[in-house]
């Protein structure tokens, strides 16, 4: 059985040593694909279809994905999620965070947990008061990453994909370990 209670602890440990330095789009994204992406698969229970460096047939029908280049793979993330999300515009973790949040989920829903745990309005739009909500550091934006990251943990069981449910959580405690990490 899936324990979330479990999970959101272990998050919290993870992000103990959380900074809030820079980290650019190039590093953070590759970071991404190296950890959590793997090459081609066609899994027919994987509602993507086609895949590769985590970039489906299903969100991008006119891509060749059984011949995507790692470099063409970064295109796509950087100017469907990264930019999208406005990733730049948040302290490190958190945009970090947000990206893979978008890439797995989608950017509106990336966003829009994003601004229920900052207490904002919930428009999936990234704006000005968004961007000033997370703006945090020291102890308050390692707060900000567990909670967002224990949201983001009970969207996840709440989609009722046992298949998948244990590879999500292992991303989770990945990335909450690479937040700590990330030189």
């Amino acid at each position: 059985m899936y324990s979330s209670r479990i999970a959101c602890y272990l998050i919290i440990l993870a992000l103990a040593g959380c900074t809030g330095h820079k980290v650019e789009s190039r590093e953070a994204i590759y970071t991404v694909i190296d950890e959590f992406e793997g090459g081609y698969v066609n899994d027919p229970h994987d509602p993507g279809g086609e895949t590769k460096y985590g970039i489906s047939k299903r969100s991008f029908p006119n891509e060749d994905i059984k011949n995507l280049t790692k470099e063409r793979a970064y295109d796509l993330y950087k100017e469907h999620y990264w930019d999208k999300v406005k990733a730049d515009s948040f302290p490190f973790p958190v945009n970090l965070l947000l990206f893979d949040f978008a890439v797995l989920s989608g950017p509106e829903r990336a966003v829009q947990v994003l601004q229920m745990t900052l207490g904002v309005t919930q428009d999936m739009i990234v704006g000005p008061r968004t961007i000033a909500a997370a703006n945090r550091s020291g102890k308050a934006l390692k707060e900000l990453c567990a909670r967002y990251l224990t949201a983001r943990t009970f969207y996840l069981a709440g989609l009722n994909k046992p298949r998948f449910i244990a590879g999500w959580t292992n991303r989770l405690f990945k990335l909450a370990f690479l937040c700590k990490d990330f030189k």
